[in-house]
């Protein structure tokens, strides 16, 4: 590829984006000249009509590694790559004004060109995304998704070292906050310069929406808190949500829990994940109604799913934040020590809190409600509802909303280490960590010859299922059920 062809073609993708205006041509290509250490162009050449941003930035950005512009640490080349890509991205302004303007034709409209242009601009690594293995396994709940992911890079031995002498800094206080955008980066702290992020109205507040990097289900997004605060779940939470829903129908929007063990990664920052993805707990139909007295018009039920879920629906949002917020001002309280349920230890440390995920269902509301516990035990010191040490080979991380909505997602190493537990099954040469030798031996001595591939996927679907179960607390089970009717009894 040519130098110049590059630099034009990239140029005129920029004002493609909107990123800038024609007349600004001359300028912007001198801008990437410098960028990537090259000092004259060839200004006979024309655009050639290319719209890949991805080729011309890879071909750009060999040009500026081999002019010394940044040095053979990944962290230095993403800084790098985030500022080449920052060219072809409007101002928060001119986005938010395109994101308001477009959502006048449709919601939709607007996350579409949102969306696409945090594709084109390498925001969402979608090279990376791709590189994710991803699969449905049959279970009793319907099916349920499993990925392997592969997309975030491991850190280079350089890049580790060179943290060891980072300056230490709390600016941006953490990944969520509202000051990443547009940040540089630097060695232990992500490129940022060509992060955008719209403003929406979150129920009378402002709220940033903003996609995932890394993404891990379809048009993964973040709706974050405008200070940095700690997520709580209340009835702010609950209001939030169906008011995101409201102004995105497409999107479902939920929100971790509060509390450590039950939480998500990041509970410094108030934030909900939200997207356009039909995830397998959305498709669980009821196992039973009840009527809860003081709501009369809400339709309410218990889901037919792994974990302790209770679902809300009516036409009006208003009912569904006062019924949310008194069936979780209940389980706060609530204790059933025959199922190891106990909302406050003898400190006064408060375990109970919910996971909510809220959608549209054409014209009503629909709120779930993941009943969560974070006690623990010297039978359990890592969580009597969470990921016990038999399934922890596969899975010891939290269960967060994702996996509570029935999409695994397991670590990267699981990529090689499955192909040894493939081999140790067929009787060939292997190197099954230990670990796994115990869960490889079990699946050998029922495994009857069929297709390797399928009979893993299922034996990882059914360790998944197990995870779920381990984090319900009300097990599907006639003891479960039971003591889940009696806390359903509180409510009436």
């Amino acid at each position: 590829m040519n130098i110049s062809q590059a630099v034009i073609d990239f140029a005129n993708l920029a004002i493609k984006t909107g990123a800038y205006e024609v007349a600004d041509r001359i300028y912007l290509q001198n801008l990437i000249l410098d960028l990537i250490g090259e000092g004259t162009l060839e200004t006979q050449i024309k655009p050639s009509g290319t719209t890949n941003s991805l080729v011309l930035a890879d071909f750009l950005c060999s040009i500026a590694k081999a002019n010394g512009r940044f040095d053979d640490t990944v962290a230095s080349e993403e800084v790098f790559q985030a500022k080449l890509m920052n060219l072809l991205t409007p101002t928060p302004a001119a986005i938010n004004r395109l994101f308001k303007a477009k959502y006048a034709d449709s919601p939709s409209a607007a996350t579409d060109y949102f969306f696409n242009l945090s594709k084109q601009n390498d925001y969402i690594k979608t090279r990376a995304i791709a590189k994710n293995e991803h699969f449905y396994t049959a279970s009793p709940y319907g099916d349920l998704e499993i990925t392997i992911n592969l997309s975030k890079p491991e850190k280079d031995p350089k890049q580790i070292a060179a943290e060891r002498h980072a300056v230490k800094s709390d600016y941006p206080k953490c990944l969520l906050c509202m000051e990443n955008e547009g940040y540089a980066g630097r060695i232990n702290h992500p490129a940022r310069t060509n992060h955008r992020i719209v403003q929406l109205d979150v129920a009378g507040e402002t709220w940033g929406f903003q996609y995932s990097p890394y993404a891990y289900f379809n048009e993964h997004s973040i709706v974050l808190a405008e200070k940095h605060s700690p997520m709580m779940i209340s009835q702010a939470t609950f209001s939030r949500l169906l008011a995101i829903v409201d102004s995105l129908p497409t999107y479902f929007a939920g929100s971790n829990a509060d509390l450590p063990i039950v939480g998500g990664s990041i509970l410094s920052h108030d934030h909900y994940q939200a997207g356009r993805h039909d995830f397998p707990m959305a498709k669980a139909e009821l196992k039973s109604e009840f009527v809860i007295p003081i709501f009369p018009k809400i339709r309410a039920g218990i889901v037919n799913w792994p974990m302790s879920v209770i679902r809300l629906r009516a036409d009006n949002s208003r009912d569904l934040v006062a019924a949310s917020t008194f069936i979780l001002e209940k389980w706060q309280q609530y204790t059933d020590k025959t199922v190891d349920v106990v909302a406050r230890t003898a400190d006064g440390t408060q375990h109970h809190t919910i996971t909510p995920i809220a959608r549209r269902r054409g014209t009503d509301f629909e709120i779930d409600l993941v009943l969560r516990d974070n006690n623990i035990s010297e039978q359990y010191p890592d969580g009597i509802f969470h990921p016990h040490h038999d399934v922890q080979h596969i899975k010891r991380e939290n269960i967060g909303l994702i996996e509570v909505m029935g999409l695994a997602i397991l670590p990267g190493r699981l990529k090689t280490e499955l192909e040894e537990v493939k081999r140790y099954i067929l009787g060939e040469a292997n190197t099954v960590a230990v670990y796994h030798q115990p869960w490889a031996e079990a699946l050998k001595q029922v495994y009857k010859n069929e297709a390797i591939d399928g009979y893993m996927q299922n034996a990882l679907g059914q360790v998944f299922l197990t995870v779920l179960e381990h984090a319900s607390v009300f097990k599907d089970t006639a003891a479960g059920n039971a003591a889940f009717a009696r806390f359903v009894g509180e409510l009436k």
